[in-house]
């Protein structure tokens, strides 16, 4: 059987009015279970190769052109430069007598690193110092230290730093009291943090093979933990731990506040499901599997001595807290024997901690957070306010503090974060956000759509108050649906930008997230993930029924895996949608997993290769595979950046060359490429101002209701 693709290789340039770069081609085909699939954009995946280059110089001078060109470029990078202009503080962290932070004062490239002392822990003290500027790394600001793991008593700094936004990230030690750097570089690793030893004389840490270490290893496996001793070299670390049985599974060492234990999640891919393995410190024994049985989720919170504590989606979608005395595990399933301190109800826990022996829990209550505290015992306690309908971006706090810390933000309203005493249930501001905008001038409210087999899909709708729905308004329509990653309320300067010049901002919560529990994510997921394409395309005609805007006048963006989102609607459902913002988007369905991460997430789409079922699901949809010749699509941007490592930018290059090649509408179909940056992992501030800039620019002009004209 001969699968027969929508798009024809030997079409090129079929816009009446817009001549395309020619893409490089090849005939060649796969077989998969049987079914034949022309995969003539091939060339396109290889990086180095000269006729890729000069295809990728010919788009980016094509896009600059065009881009360059527009009436609103210059007068939304000049307000976006201004609306990012305002300090920007993440949640302390308390260790020994000190805060530490990151403030970013406004426009620098990348956040500061400070300290000061905790007994001013009020609100942001002037008597702060730097303790690393990461904008001291690059001359460009491409290198951002991306995770921080300080020693018990704030002596020293193991800091992972990436660059040009690499998910690859080596770690370096500081000494905070005189700022010398160490000798100490540990590489090869990705994603986790140094686990200090109580007394500050080694840590433990994740890292993949060294290139040529494990030459017949499949790329991001066999990942291992080892200890790290202060003043030696890298190839003296001792291993700690390794399963050369299961190479695919990855490892995040934890240490107990109380520096007793050493925990390992054990994680595979993008599965929610882990395992938790933990040993003693003091001492090399073995790991005992505490929770081995890749069930569920479970998440440490904090340890009383012997007895453990985990957030777990166990029989419990909407996630429930419980406790087990490692003392017990010998005597039979750990599972079986723990105490439910807090149970399910009926919104999701995202996250919990442990805060001057109380529980401190953020609840997901229709996309948006509700702050709860309980006794260790899980007595409920009065909760804490927040400001408004909006975000918990980062809670942080230890067993022995006596507060935790919070940032707090709404679309509007930027960060602020929060100090809360865990003891009186009471909040007040650490830092609060402050910019030129008027955040009183705009609302937010929800809504809902109904998805095509009756599900209600929520949606956020925010714009000027009194805004009446004249079905003429500029909508921007953002959505995601996937990973169980929650769409809850961001603030974003480019949204204000939007909104300012009279747009709607809409976001929707589809099915595939985790904003109503585990078993909305699994909805959305695997074979299910028409489901979300589904929700995204009756949010959209919820704005065109309830006369918000019209087709032509409606905008979606997504990044990421929302990339994918937006570039399905668009080769489902077409007539929706005047202009789509496709950024750094996984496009290839059947070949995903071939590349750097793409592994990582089989568990969340499949693998068309290995399960006959997973490719018709995965074929269905790609939207690669279904781009149709001679099909009018509304105006497209596809972001991608030359080096990001998690999704290859050779998805958008064949998704680029495909439409480029199908399309007959003479709208605009453009590719625009970042140079040094990555998936956007400490993106640099002026990187980010200026492709906020065009992309905004793309839009604008797109739904202004004239197909564009290319440029001279």
């Amino acid at each position: 059987m001969r699968y027969r693709p929508p798009v024809d290789p030997e079409r090129t340039n079929a816009s009446a009015s817009w001549t395309y770069p020619i893409a490089p081609r090849a005939d060649h085909v796969d077989d998969f279970h049987g079914v034949r699939v022309p995969d003539p954009y091939r060339p396109l995946e290889a990086d180095g190769t000269a006729e890729t280059q000069a295809w990728i110089a010919a788009q980016q001078a094509l896009s600059g052109r065009y881009l360059a060109a527009l009436p609103q470029r210059e007068r939304f990078r000049q307000r976006l430069e201004r609306l990012w202009d305002h300090p920007r503080c993440t949640a302390p962290e308390r260790r020994g007598e000190w805060l530490f932070f990151r403030l970013n004062e406004g426009l620098q490239n990348q956040a500061v690193l400070y300290r000061q002392h905790a007994g001013a822990d009020s609100e942001l003290g002037a008597a702060r110092t730097v303790v690393l500027d990461p904008n001291t790394l690059s001359e460009d600001g491409t290198t951002a230290v991306t995770v921080t793991s300080f020693s018990d008593d704030g002596r020293l700094l193991a800091y992972n730093s990436a660059r040009s936004g690499s998910d690859w990230q080596r770690i370096e030690v500081l000494d905070v009291a005189t700022g010398e750097t160490l000798p100490d570089v540990i590489e090869w690793c990705k994603f986790g943090a140094a686990a200090w030893l109580p007394d500050a004389s080694g840590f433990f840490y994740a890292r993949y093979p060294a290139p040529g270490e494990l030459p017949d290893a499949a790329p991001s496996t066999h990942q291992r933990v080892y200890f790290h001793r202060l003043g030696t070299p890298q190839q003296a670390d001792r291993l700690a731990y390794a399963r050369p049985d299961a190479p695919d599974l990855g490892f995040e060492p934890i240490l107990t506040d109380d520096g007793h234990y050493l925990l390992l999640h054990v994680w595979q891919g993008t599965d929610r499901r882990n395992r938790v393995y933990y040993r003693e410190v003091g001492g090399d024994g073995e790991f005992v599997r505490l929770l081995d049985e890749h069930d569920a989720g479970y998440t440490f919170i904090a340890n009383d001595g012997p007895v453990f504590y985990f957030l777990t989606d166990l029989d419990a979608p909407n996630g429930r807290l419980v406790a087990t005395d490692v003392r017990e595990h010998g005597r039979g399933d750990a599972r079986v024997r723990w105490r439910e301190i807090v149970p399910e109800g009926d919104e999701a826990i995202d996250v919990s901690l442990m805060v001057a022996g109380r529980l401190v829990v953020a609840y997901l209550h229709h996309a948006h957070h509700r702050l709860r505290l309980f006794e260790r015992d899980g007595t409920p306690l009065p909760d804490v306010e927040l400001p408004g309908i909006g975000t918990l971006e980062t809670l942080s706090g230890r067993g022995q503090d006596e507060a935790a810390f919070v940032v707090f933000q709404t679309f509007v309203q930027p960060p602020t974060v929060l100090r809360i005493d865990v003891a009186g249930a009471t909040s007040r501001p650490f830092h609060e956000g402050a910019l030129d905008f008027d955040a009183s001038a705009y609302e937010t409210r929800q809504v809902s759509a109904t998805s095509a087999d009756g599900t209600r899909v929520p949606l956020f709708l925010t714009h000027r108050r009194g805004l009446e729905p004249d079905g003429d308004h500029r909508t921007l329509l953002y959505g995601y649906g996937g990973f169980g990653v929650n769409m809850t309320p961001l603030f974003s300067p480019s949204r204000l930008a939007w909104l300012e010049r009279g747009g709607i901002f809409a976001q929707a919560v589809l099915r595939g997230g985790g904003e109503y529990g585990e078993a909305w994510h699994q909805a959305g997921m695997l074979t299910h993930k028409q489901r979300v394409f589904d929700d995204f395309a009756a949010a959209a005609r919820f704005l065109v029924t309830s006369g918000y805007t019209r087709p032509e006048r409606l905008a979606i963006e997504g990044r990421s895996n929302g990339g994918l989102l937006v570039a399905a609607c668009m080769t489902q459902r077409p007539e929706l949608f005047g202009a789509v913002h496709c950024a750094v988007p996984v496009i290839d369905m059947l070949r995903y997993h071939r590349f750097t991460a793409g592994r990582y997430w089989v568990p969340e789409y499949g693998n068309a290769e290995d399960d006959p079922e997973a490719f018709r699901a995965l074929l269905a949809y790609s939207p690669l595979h279904n781009v149709r010749p001679g099909e009018r699509y509304p105006a497209t941007l596809i972001t991608t950046a030359d080096t990001d490592d998690r999704v290859v930018p050779l998805h958008a290059r064949k998704f680029a060359a495909a439409l480029q090649a199908a399309d007959a509408g003479g709208r605009p179909l453009l590719l625009r490429v970042e140079r040094k940056a990555g998936h956007g992992l400490g993106k640099p501030t002026a990187k980010i101002i200026e492709e906020a800039s065009d992309v905004l620019a793309f839009l604008w002009a797109a739904l202004a209701g004239n197909d564009a004209a290319p440029p001279s």
